[in-house]
Protein backbone atom coordinates (compact mmCIF):
# COMPACT_ATOMS: atom_id res chain seq x y z
CA UNK A 1 0.00 0.00 0.00
CA UNK A 2 1.59 3.54 -1.14
CA UNK A 3 1.86 5.72 1.94
CA UNK A 4 1.53 9.47 2.09
CA UNK A 5 5.22 10.02 2.83
CA UNK A 6 5.94 6.89 -0.41
CA UNK A 7 3.95 9.17 -2.55
CA UNK A 8 5.60 12.24 -1.96
CA UNK A 9 9.21 10.73 -2.11
CA UNK A 10 8.03 9.26 -5.95
CA UNK A 11 6.27 13.08 -6.97
CA UNK A 12 9.25 15.03 -5.62
CA UNK A 13 11.77 12.74 -6.95
CA UNK A 14 10.21 12.93 -10.62
CA UNK A 15 9.91 17.00 -10.66
CA UNK A 16 14.27 16.79 -9.38
CA UNK A 17 14.64 14.36 -12.00
CA UNK A 18 12.68 16.83 -14.65
CA UNK A 19 13.89 19.81 -13.46
CA UNK A 20 17.13 18.03 -14.33
CA UNK A 21 16.75 17.04 -17.94
CA UNK A 22 15.87 20.78 -18.65
CA UNK A 23 18.27 22.28 -16.36
CA UNK A 24 16.38 24.88 -14.51
CA UNK A 25 17.40 25.57 -10.90
CA UNK A 26 15.34 25.60 -8.61
CA UNK A 27 14.70 29.56 -8.71
CA UNK A 28 14.19 29.31 -12.06
CA UNK A 29 11.36 26.39 -11.83
CA UNK A 30 9.19 28.28 -9.11
CA UNK A 31 9.47 31.75 -10.95
CA UNK A 32 8.27 29.38 -14.34
CA UNK A 33 5.39 27.82 -11.91
CA UNK A 34 4.42 30.67 -9.93
CA UNK A 35 5.63 29.36 -6.56
CA UNK A 36 8.37 30.31 -4.14
CA UNK A 37 11.80 28.69 -3.99
CA UNK A 38 11.13 27.48 -0.64
CA UNK A 39 7.84 25.24 -1.65
CA UNK A 40 9.42 23.96 -4.46
CA UNK A 41 12.60 22.97 -2.40
CA UNK A 42 9.57 21.39 0.35
CA UNK A 43 7.74 19.50 -2.53
CA UNK A 44 11.04 17.61 -4.28
CA UNK A 45 12.29 16.82 -0.49
CA UNK A 46 8.80 15.26 0.10
CA UNK A 47 8.37 17.66 2.55
CA UNK A 48 5.36 18.94 1.27
CA UNK A 49 2.09 17.27 -0.86
CA UNK A 50 1.06 19.72 -3.77
CA UNK A 51 -1.93 20.36 -4.69
CA UNK A 52 -3.05 19.31 -8.38
CA UNK A 53 -3.17 22.78 -9.77
CA UNK A 54 0.30 23.10 -9.11
CA UNK A 55 1.15 19.57 -10.36
CA UNK A 56 -0.24 20.62 -13.39
CA UNK A 57 1.84 23.98 -13.55
CA UNK A 58 5.03 22.41 -12.35
CA UNK A 59 4.53 20.08 -15.36
CA UNK A 60 3.60 22.59 -17.69
CA UNK A 61 6.93 25.11 -16.93
CA UNK A 62 9.27 21.80 -17.16
CA UNK A 63 7.13 21.51 -20.80
CA UNK A 64 6.49 17.66 -19.48
CA UNK A 65 4.52 15.43 -22.45
CA UNK A 66 1.56 14.60 -21.62
CA UNK A 67 2.09 10.91 -21.00
CA UNK A 68 4.14 11.93 -18.51
CA UNK A 69 2.23 14.51 -16.92
CA UNK A 70 -0.59 11.83 -16.42
CA UNK A 71 2.34 9.96 -14.44
CA UNK A 72 3.19 13.28 -12.13
CA UNK A 73 -0.06 13.40 -11.26
CA UNK A 74 -0.93 10.03 -10.53
CA UNK A 75 2.21 9.80 -8.48
CA UNK A 76 0.65 12.58 -6.40
CA UNK A 77 -2.46 10.76 -6.00
CA UNK A 78 -4.62 12.49 -8.38
CA UNK A 79 -6.40 11.52 -11.58
CA UNK A 80 -4.95 11.43 -14.84
CA UNK A 81 -5.73 15.00 -16.19
CA UNK A 82 -5.33 14.23 -20.15
CA UNK A 83 -6.92 11.18 -22.19
CA UNK A 84 -5.58 8.78 -24.72
CA UNK A 85 -7.53 8.23 -27.36
CA UNK A 86 -6.93 5.44 -29.89
CA UNK A 87 -6.36 6.80 -32.89
CA UNK A 88 -9.04 4.88 -35.02
CA UNK A 89 -11.34 6.17 -32.06
CA UNK A 90 -14.25 8.11 -34.10
CA UNK A 91 -14.08 11.27 -31.73
CA UNK A 92 -10.62 11.38 -33.90
CA UNK A 93 -12.24 11.29 -37.55
CA UNK A 94 -11.49 14.71 -38.18
CA UNK A 95 -8.05 14.56 -37.11
CA UNK A 96 -7.28 11.51 -39.56
CA UNK A 97 -9.17 12.92 -42.21
CA UNK A 98 -7.40 15.93 -41.99
CA UNK A 99 -3.88 14.48 -42.07
CA UNK A 100 -4.84 12.02 -44.72
CA UNK A 101 -5.64 15.64 -46.88
CA UNK A 102 -2.20 16.79 -45.78
CA UNK A 103 -0.95 13.07 -47.20
CA UNK A 104 -2.38 13.16 -50.09
CA UNK A 105 -1.77 16.91 -51.11
CA UNK A 106 1.87 16.07 -50.45
CA UNK A 107 2.24 13.43 -53.06
CA UNK A 108 3.85 13.05 -55.11
CA UNK A 109 6.39 13.66 -52.09
CA UNK A 110 6.96 10.89 -49.56
CA UNK A 111 5.04 11.66 -46.21
CA UNK A 112 4.25 9.63 -43.19
CA UNK A 113 2.38 10.03 -39.34
CA UNK A 114 4.85 8.13 -36.50
CA UNK A 115 3.96 7.77 -33.17
CA UNK A 116 7.11 8.93 -30.23
CA UNK A 117 8.38 5.69 -30.87
CA UNK A 118 9.00 5.98 -34.46
CA UNK A 119 6.22 3.48 -35.21
CA UNK A 120 4.03 3.68 -38.49
CA UNK A 121 0.73 4.74 -38.09
CA UNK A 122 -0.36 6.27 -41.80
CA UNK A 123 1.70 6.92 -44.87
CA UNK A 124 1.02 8.09 -48.57
CA UNK A 125 1.60 6.66 -51.74
CA UNK A 126 5.04 8.38 -52.34
CA UNK A 127 6.43 6.77 -49.04
CA UNK A 128 5.07 3.35 -49.89
CA UNK A 129 6.89 3.88 -53.31
CA UNK A 130 10.57 5.02 -51.07
CA UNK A 131 10.81 2.10 -49.19
CA UNK A 132 9.35 -0.70 -51.71
CA UNK A 133 11.83 -4.01 -52.32
CA UNK A 134 12.76 -3.49 -47.98
CA UNK A 135 12.44 -6.98 -46.40
CA UNK A 136 8.78 -8.18 -45.81
CA UNK A 137 9.49 -8.63 -41.97
CA UNK A 138 10.63 -4.97 -41.67
CA UNK A 139 7.23 -4.18 -43.10
CA UNK A 140 5.16 -6.42 -40.66
CA UNK A 141 3.12 -4.20 -38.25
CA UNK A 142 3.98 -2.58 -36.27
CA UNK A 143 6.41 -0.61 -38.70
CA UNK A 144 9.32 1.14 -37.26
CA UNK A 145 10.16 3.94 -39.77
CA UNK A 146 13.52 4.87 -38.08
CA UNK A 147 14.84 1.12 -38.51
CA UNK A 148 13.12 0.42 -42.10
CA UNK A 149 15.59 3.87 -42.94
CA UNK A 150 18.27 2.45 -41.55
CA UNK A 151 18.86 -1.57 -41.45
CA UNK A 152 20.53 -3.42 -43.40
CA UNK A 153 17.54 -5.07 -45.20
CA UNK A 154 15.83 -1.84 -45.40
CA UNK A 155 17.04 1.25 -47.35
CA UNK A 156 20.62 1.33 -45.98
CA UNK A 157 21.72 0.21 -49.27
CA UNK A 158 20.55 2.60 -50.79
CA UNK A 159 21.52 5.50 -49.30
CA UNK A 160 24.78 7.61 -50.82
CA UNK A 161 25.54 9.12 -47.46
CA UNK A 162 24.72 6.60 -44.98
CA UNK A 163 27.18 7.44 -42.30
CA UNK A 164 26.68 10.67 -42.38
CA UNK A 165 22.77 10.92 -42.71
CA UNK A 166 22.08 7.64 -40.37
CA UNK A 167 23.63 9.37 -37.51
CA UNK A 168 21.99 12.79 -38.22
CA UNK A 169 18.94 10.25 -37.73
CA UNK A 170 20.32 8.94 -34.55
CA UNK A 171 21.51 12.46 -32.85
CA UNK A 172 17.73 13.75 -33.17
CA UNK A 173 16.63 10.34 -31.45
CA UNK A 174 19.20 10.98 -28.44
CA UNK A 175 17.86 14.43 -28.16
CA UNK A 176 14.36 13.10 -28.23
CA UNK A 177 15.31 10.12 -25.90
CA UNK A 178 17.63 13.10 -23.82
CA UNK A 179 14.33 15.76 -23.37
CA UNK A 180 11.86 12.14 -23.33
CA UNK A 181 12.81 8.95 -21.84
CA UNK A 182 10.99 6.36 -22.97
CA UNK A 183 12.53 2.84 -22.67
CA UNK A 184 11.44 2.48 -26.66
CA UNK A 185 13.16 4.90 -27.29
CA UNK A 186 16.16 4.10 -25.72
CA UNK A 187 16.19 0.41 -27.24
CA UNK A 188 15.30 1.83 -30.55
CA UNK A 189 18.66 4.08 -30.06
CA UNK A 190 20.92 1.22 -28.88
CA UNK A 191 19.90 -1.15 -31.72
CA UNK A 192 20.22 1.74 -34.74
CA UNK A 193 24.16 3.25 -33.65
CA UNK A 194 25.21 -0.72 -33.87
CA UNK A 195 23.59 -0.44 -37.92
CA UNK A 196 25.16 2.89 -38.87
CA UNK A 197 29.08 3.01 -39.57
CA UNK A 198 31.46 4.50 -37.50
CA UNK A 199 30.58 8.56 -36.73
CA UNK A 200 32.07 11.32 -39.41
CA UNK A 201 34.42 13.90 -37.45
CA UNK A 202 33.81 16.39 -39.99
CA UNK A 203 30.94 17.79 -41.90
CA UNK A 204 30.26 15.94 -45.10
CA UNK A 205 30.02 17.34 -48.51
CA UNK A 206 26.30 16.52 -48.87
CA UNK A 207 25.59 18.76 -45.58
CA UNK A 208 23.84 22.18 -46.15
CA UNK A 209 25.03 24.68 -43.21
CA UNK A 210 21.62 23.78 -41.74
CA UNK A 211 20.26 19.89 -42.52
CA UNK A 212 21.52 16.77 -43.94
CA UNK A 213 19.77 15.78 -47.29
CA UNK A 214 19.25 12.00 -47.62
CA UNK A 215 21.09 10.72 -51.10
CA UNK A 216 18.94 8.01 -51.63
CA UNK A 217 19.24 5.62 -54.97
CA UNK A 218 16.11 4.23 -56.86
CA UNK A 219 14.91 2.47 -60.09
CA UNK A 220 14.46 6.17 -61.24
CA UNK A 221 17.60 7.61 -60.37
CA UNK A 222 19.25 9.58 -57.19
CA UNK A 223 16.70 11.48 -54.97
CA UNK A 224 18.46 14.30 -52.90
CA UNK A 225 15.70 14.80 -49.84
CA UNK A 226 15.23 17.09 -46.87
CA UNK A 227 12.10 15.85 -43.80
CA UNK A 228 10.78 18.00 -41.91
CA UNK A 229 8.94 17.16 -39.19
CA UNK A 230 5.40 18.70 -38.18
CA UNK A 231 3.54 18.03 -34.72
CA UNK A 232 0.22 19.02 -33.34
CA UNK A 233 1.58 21.98 -30.81
CA UNK A 234 -1.88 22.83 -28.82
CA UNK A 235 -3.17 18.89 -28.39
CA UNK A 236 -4.52 17.86 -25.14
CA UNK A 237 -4.74 13.95 -25.87
CA UNK A 238 -2.05 11.91 -25.22
CA UNK A 239 -2.41 10.28 -28.88
CA UNK A 240 -2.33 13.42 -30.83
CA UNK A 241 0.50 15.19 -28.51
CA UNK A 242 2.78 12.35 -29.55
CA UNK A 243 1.86 12.17 -33.32
CA UNK A 244 4.38 13.47 -35.81
CA UNK A 245 4.25 13.90 -39.89
CA UNK A 246 7.28 13.80 -41.62
CA UNK A 247 7.24 15.21 -44.89
CA UNK A 248 9.98 14.46 -47.43
CA UNK A 249 10.89 17.39 -49.61
CA UNK A 250 13.08 17.45 -53.39
CA UNK A 251 16.06 19.36 -52.72
CA UNK A 252 16.27 20.07 -56.64
CA UNK A 253 14.42 20.05 -59.45
CA UNK A 254 15.48 16.56 -60.78
CA UNK A 255 14.56 14.96 -57.65
CA UNK A 256 11.54 16.27 -57.68
CA UNK A 257 10.44 14.92 -61.47
CA UNK A 258 12.19 11.70 -60.29
CA UNK A 259 9.32 11.66 -57.16
CA UNK A 260 7.05 12.23 -59.52
CA UNK A 261 7.62 9.26 -61.78
CA UNK A 262 8.61 6.70 -59.00
CA UNK A 263 4.82 7.47 -57.74
CA UNK A 264 2.60 8.75 -59.99
CA UNK A 265 -0.71 7.48 -58.22
CA UNK A 266 -1.97 9.29 -55.27
CA UNK A 267 -3.83 7.52 -52.78
CA UNK A 268 -4.92 8.14 -49.24
CA UNK A 269 -2.78 6.77 -46.33
CA UNK A 270 -2.68 3.72 -45.23
CA UNK A 271 0.06 0.94 -44.07
CA UNK A 272 3.11 -0.25 -46.16
CA UNK A 273 2.56 -3.15 -47.71
CA UNK A 274 5.11 -5.89 -47.80
CA UNK A 275 3.88 -7.42 -51.42
CA UNK A 276 5.09 -3.88 -52.53
CA UNK A 277 6.99 -4.03 -56.14
CA UNK A 278 10.79 -2.95 -55.43
CA UNK A 279 12.04 0.41 -56.10
CA UNK A 280 15.32 -0.29 -57.63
Amino acid sequence: MTTDTTRRAELGGAVRAWRARRRYSQLELATRAGTTQRHLSFIESGRSAPGRGMVVRLAEALDVPLRERNALLLAAGYAPAYKETRFEDPHLAPVRTALERVMKAHHPYPAVIIDRGADLVAANDAFHALIAGADARLLAEPVNVARVLLHPRGLAPRIGNLEEWGWHIVAALRDQAARNPHPRTAQLLAELEELVPGRPLRAGPDYLGFAVPLRLRSRVGELRLLSTLTHFGTAVDVTLAELRLEAFLPLDEETAERLSALAPRARPGRSPRPDAPAAD
